[in-house]
């Protein structure tokens, strides 16, 4: 099974729209978001949504400084793709 620290650009869309699927009022809502998403158990999915509960409420909170994109060292570090 995939480490619940790797999920991959799949896996993240599998868990998107298992989340827009099952509302926090769905019986194993946890196990049902599981099963749509590859390689993931119903913890690993649990505790991904509060890792971006989280992340949201910082970002919310403002505790995430806004990138200074017009600083020359983020510009140097910068792979454009």
């Amino acid at each position: 099974m995939a480490s619940s620290y790797s999920w991959t650009r799949k896996q993240n869309e599998q868990f998107e729209n298992a989340l827009a699927k099952y509302y926090k009022d769905t019986p194993d809502r946890w196990h049902n978001i599981a099963r749509a998403v590859t390689g993931k158990s119903a913890d690993e999915v649990r505790r991904h949504y509060e890792a971006l509960e989280k992340d949201i409420n910082k970002i919310e909170n403002d505790q995430v400084p806004i990138p200074n994109y017009n600083d020359h060292r983020f510009l140097k570090n910068l792979k454009l793709q």
